[in-house]
């Protein structure tokens, strides 16, 4: 990925002269220096995930914090009691887990869930973001991250 900072705000972008509103971000300290208690285990579990996948910019603002891998593909937006956990991603998941209503546009839709704890980040959240990270980039999923899925079972009756 090819990352822009811009010379006005300093902030880091996905590809170069990126329309953005020109203020400056906040560094990570700065953004969770005043975080709720349950905010930063929320971030650092998504950190340490999406990282794993491969580069990611990580742009704390006043509202949130944006993950972007070229674009944003998903954000952390603090709220009174909870984490809510926006990411985008070419399919309309159908899951209990979503808080609100799944909004779409031009083949993308936007979900949104809200974590509590660091341990809501789990593996079927995890799948999320990591198809998440690479449909903002019109890749698909590369078959090392993807879930185990068997496709050499034996026929059992040799057939």
């Amino acid at each position: 990925m090819d990352r822009w900072t811009c010379p006005a705000c300093q902030r880091e972008f996905g590809k170069p002269n990126q329309s953005h509103q020109c203020k400056p971000g906040l560094t990570i300290q700065q953004y969770l220096a005043g975080a709720a208690p349950f905010e930063r285990p929320v971030f650092e579990a998504v950190v340490s995930h999406l990282r794993s996948l491969g580069d990611v910019i990580i742009d704390p603002i006043a509202v949130g914090i944006l993950f972007k891998h070229g674009p944003v593909f998903c954000e952390l937006r603090a709220r009174k009691n909870w984490v809510a956990l926006g990411f985008g991603l070419r399919r309309k998941l159908t899951s209990p887990r979503l808080s609100r209503k799944v909004t779409g546009y031009q083949g993308r839709y936007y979900h949104v869930i809200n974590i509590i704890d660091a341990a809501q980040v789990d593996d079927e959240v995890k799948e999320w973001l990591t198809e998440s990270y690479w449909t903002a980039v019109g890749m698909t999923v590369p078959a090392d991250d993807r879930p185990f899925e068997p496709d050499d079972i034996d026929d059992p009756f040799g057939a």
